[in-house]
């Protein structure tokens, strides 16, 4: 009787045993992030990743798993640019999350939105463009012979508004799409370069996209967008229900 007992207490002790390491190498097998959207986050021109910290924290904070990829926007043609995007976000977030979606300041915004031209994501969310010349840029369109604007590589002399452009080869979004615009509260005298209201660098009417989703102006310069509160809080907005707390258009 002894020896049955001791055979049940073994056996029973072993099944916990195994219960248990299963249990810890499903711990171990399951993402760290499962269950929470993610977000690919991509810089400006000029920029590196860390330009993006706050944003990132914000959106990180607002309970999103974030990736901000960083690419050499000063040495590098967009197809290169492009082809180092699509590995880094393999690695790093498909298949990663419940939902992607994705944010870009800037060209970053460009380049999202020809990533996803060329590439299938199987958990595509949402997509939120900041700043971003869809249009192309008139401020490369007045420069584009200047030497010193050669200096700044190949993918500058690809964001004016000519056909052939970044912005004009993209084709129109078949995903949610909002976008960002700044507007200087200032005045400046800039009427020469950029027609009507912006941000310092690109125009509003530039950031607007056929078939976009919703469409915001915040009062901010276009650098000084991706560390604005109002920016974060429009951006999360969106990416939650589809639509920014306020509506421009």
């Amino acid at each position: 009787m002894k020896i049955y007992h001791r055979a049940l207490v073994s056996l029973v002790v072993a099944a916990v045993l195994v219960s248990a390491a299963t249990t810890a190498l499903a711990t171990l097998r399951t993402p760290r992030h499962e269950g929470k959207a993610g977000v690919v986050l991509l810089h400006g021109l000029g920029r590196s990743k860390y330009a993006m910290w706050l944003l990132e924290r914000r959106l990180e904070n607002a309970g999103f798993r974030v990736e901000s990829i960083g690419y050499r926007s000063l040495s590098e043609s967009p197809d290169q640019i492009l082809d180092a995007m699509a590995r880094k976000i393999a690695k790093c977030c498909i298949g990663k999350s419940s939902e992607l979606h994705f944010v870009g300041h800037s060209l970053g915004g460009l380049l999202i939105r020809a990533y996803l031209a060329n590439n299938t994501v199987p958990n595509l969310g949402r997509v939120v463009l900041i700043g971003t010349p869809n249009r192309g840029s008139e401020i490369v369109d007045k420069y584009k012979d200047k030497w010193w604007l050669k200096l700044l590589g190949p993918t500058v002399q690809a964001l004016g508004t000519q056909r052939g452009s970044l912005a004009r080869s993209l084709p129109r979004p078949n995903y949610p799409l909002g976008v960002i615009a700044g507007k200087k509260s200032e005045i400046l005298r800039n009427e020469h370069l950029l027609p009507g209201p912006d941000d310092g660098l690109v125009s509003l009417e530039s950031t607007k996209v056929r078939g976009m989703q919703d469409f915001v102006v915040v009062e901010s310069g276009h650098s000084m967008m991706r560390y604005d509160k109002d920016v974060a809080d429009q951006t999360i907005s969106f990416l939650r229900t589809g639509r920014f707390t306020r509506s421009g258009r």
